[in-house]
């Protein structure tokens, strides 16, 4: 792959990565299953491997998925929590699903050790992970992962939780420590809760895993308690604790009546891991809770401490993660569903068949390819997955069930929904309605897209979209700022609380930055970052609309892929009012004073930063912007220096000294800026990382 496109592909994967952890923490409402999350994290690993230069901090490969949420309150229908820092980072864990790679991790850890140790083998629970801090045998603090740094403060709600302790029992617990776990909803809640909410037409949880999340961050503490959550913990940690081993640990915690799995199992070689493996992989269909997997960690705090951490996993453990239950289904019909971006997928329609708690009905094919793969027909016996337990899929035929006469279905050449001739791409494999502005599925994918949460924040859903597209209220995104309360009011189950609600959300979103607007606006292959650098360089919409494809060349990461659909949408006269629509509405369609640059003092230069700073890392990143350099991921020879702050990544540290960058610190930096440009005050009133003490660890 060329290094153009694998901006683009590495771009496209860390949007679809970030979406599906925003659906998945913050929405309770996963999009894709675990499995097909994993293969898509794997694929930007490797991209990332093969072009170091393309890596970011912030890319999802070097950080946690979040459960912090930035909407409003009544958007999340959840309380506003205040935040605390974690004492010690909350970490994910390294996770395969091939025992191959388990008994790799075994390997690896043999040769790193050198003597005799164990390992701690446990269940996955599949629920939501807290770190609760107990003080003097009294719980004083329950935090959410957070972003694994900061965590949202849930106490009042987790002290309803009915098997977690406000009061240690037993002798011998340290003044002060922390235990973390996963609060998880048992399948009889489960069912409970979802046949409640069909009850009151509301949309049913996913899966457990998600009811719990959404559970625990209700406004109301006594609704907590009503939902049936419950609570196992699996690692404790502190400063000078007493304990040899892991299990050891946990062994006490039981002892002070805390809530720890007793299904944990310590093995000492592969052969009994694999053992405990299988065991599990068939008993767990049995458990009153969902389980996705099995974690081993190394038993031995002391070769935990030996081995350490990669950027945001421990080298101690890992997870294995079992396979997806199957059935066998008859094909009754496939049907061809536009997406929101013109790619047909075709969905096979099923006899429905139990699988993982549901009945199955319908099954994606992906793709013409995979069709062809599986040779599938009309009347087939397919066998069905639903990877993580959400989103099925067909993975073989039953070939010795199929009936004679059967036919290969056709793949269609027209859009089923505009009738446009279909059209594919040669390093694509999906076909597409080119019919951008006149197919249905694709207008109202865009409007969604607009009003999304890193586009224009407004608050509305799918099922509004539909009405407004419905009624022919919106044709395009600039039909949303002629709505008005009439209108709205003549919209089944509206009323003017709801109303006023969206208009209010609609005026607000005026206020947002040119950079999100760029992006709402929908055009193929311009992200987040693409929109905010394009913004950057050009300053106003309409020198981006003059722009030509050498024009947009010249901005930072605009390639000719991107630079060709940039041109190709802005020569379109109905793009072209559709913006002058959208200025006349009030939207901003410049940099704003905040966004423009205070100096040019770093220009040319390519940054690295690391560590702790007396501010955030974004605050860090922006002044680097406003003065004109540039933000890096990685050290290269490339980079102008790397820029130290408190703890900074021993191994950013020592590539810096091999190629000969200079390293410098927060002080020095802030030196090179103008005066008005040190936020000495900032300093002052932000809490800072570098005053906590910070231990990685496993959450």
């Amino acid at each position: 792959m060329e290094l153009e496109q694998a901006k683009i592909t590495i771009q496209e994967l860390r949007d679809k990565i970030n979406e599906a952890n925003n659906h998945y923490y913050v929405e309770n409402a996963p999009l894709i299953s675990d499995y097909d999350y994993d293969m898509l994290m794997n694929e930007l690993i490797a991209l990332e491997k093969e072009f170091p230069e393309l890596v970011t901090e912030d890319s999802p490969t070097r950080k946690v998925g979040s459960d912090i949420s930035d909407k409003p309150v009544q958007q999340r229908g959840s309380a506003k929590f205040a935040q605390y820092y974690h004492r010690y980072p909350m970490l994910s864990l390294g996770n395969t699903y091939n025992i191959q790679e388990i008994e790799e991790f075994a390997e690896r850890a043999s040769k790193s050790i050198g003597g005799v140790f164990t390992y701690s083998c446990e269940l996955k629970f599949d629920g939501v992970a807290i770190c609760l801090t107990y003080r003097d045998g009294v719980l004083y603090r329950a935090l959410t992962r957070g972003d694994g740094t900061i965590g949202d403060d849930v106490t009042e709600n987790v002290k309803h939780i009915s098997n977690i302790p406000q009061k240690l029992s037993g002798i011998g617990w340290p003044q002060e420590f922390e235990i973390r776990g996963e609060i998880y909803m048992p399948y009889k809640a489960f069912d409970r809760l979802n046949q409640e909410r069909e009850r009151e037409e509301e949309q049913p949880f996913a899966n457990p895993r998600n009811a719990a999340s959404g559970s625990l961050k209700l406004i109301d503490p006594k609704e907590v308690g009503k939902r049936g959550l419950e609570c196992t913990l699996y690692h404790v940690l502190g400063e000078n604790l007493p304990f040899p081993t892991h299990d050891a640990a946990l062994k006490s915690a039981m002892k002070w009546g805390l809530p720890v799995s007793d299904k944990r199992r310590i093995c000492r070689n592969i052969v009994d891991i694999e053992e405990y493996i299988r065991y599990w992989d068939t008993e767990r269909k049995l458990l009153p809770f969902a389980t996705d997997g099995i974690v081993i960690k190394i038993n031995e705090l002391g070769h935990q401490r030996e081995l350490g951490y990669t950027a945001k996993a421990p080298r101690w453990a890992v997870a294995y993660k079992f396979k997806a239950e199957q059935a066998l289904s008859k094909v009754l019909s496939i049907d061809y569903q536009v997406g929101r971006t013109g790619a047909i997928t075709p969905v096979a329609n099923l006899e429905p068949a139990p699988l993982s708690g549901t009945i199955v009905k319908r099954a994606s094919l992906h793709n013409a390819d995979q069709m062809e793969l599986l040779d599938i027909r009309v009347g087939d016996y397919a066998y069905v997955e639903k990877g993580g337990e959400i989103i099925p899929k067909i993975t073989g035929i039953e070939e010795s069930k199929r009936q004679p006469g059967t036919q290969k279905p056709v793949f269609p050449t027209v859009c089923p929904d505009c009738g446009a001739t279909l059209v594919r791409n040669e390093d694509e494999a999906k076909w597409f309605c080119p019919n951008t502005d006149g197919c249905p599925t694709q207008i109202k994918g865009t409007l969604v897209h607009f009003l999304g949460r890193k586009a224009m924040n407004v608050i509305a859903g799918d099922a509004t979209i539909e009405q407004f597209y419905n009624l022919g209220y919106v044709r395009n995104v600039a039909d949303f700022y002629d709505l008005n309360a009439y209108q709205l009011l003549q919209l089944e189950g509206w009323k003017e609380r709801s109303a006023q609600r969206f208009l209010t959300s609609l005026q607000e979103s005026k206020e947002t930055p040119f950079e999100h607007v760029l992006f709402a606006l929908g055009i193929r292959y311009v992200g987040e970052s693409t929109a905010k650098s394009i913004a950057k360089h050009f300053g106003d919409i309409d020198s981006i609309m003059k722009a030509s494809r050498e024009d947009l060349l010249k901005a930072p990461d605009v390639g000719e892929i991107i630079a060709d659909s940039v041109v190709s949408w802005f020569a379109d006269p109905k793009h072209i009012e559709i913006v002058d629509r959208l200025r006349k509405a009030g939207l901003k369609m410049k940099v704003g004073v905040a966004d423009e640059m205070v100096s040019s003092v770093l220009a040319d230069k390519t940054i690295v930063i690391s560590g702790n700073f007396s501010v955030s890392r974004d605050e860090m990143k922006h002044l680097i912007e406003v003065n004109g350099g540039k933000n890096s991921g990685s050290v290269s020879s490339k980079t102008a220096f790397l820029l130290a702050g408190e703890k900074a990544g021993p191994e950013k540290l020592k590539k810096a000294a091999d190629l000969g960058v200079q390293v410098i610190s927060e002080e020095e930096f802030r030196a090179m800026l103008p005066s008005q440009d040190v936020k000495a005050e900032e300093a002052a009133t932000t809490p800072a990382a570098s005053n906590i003490s910070i231990q990685l660890t496993l959450f």
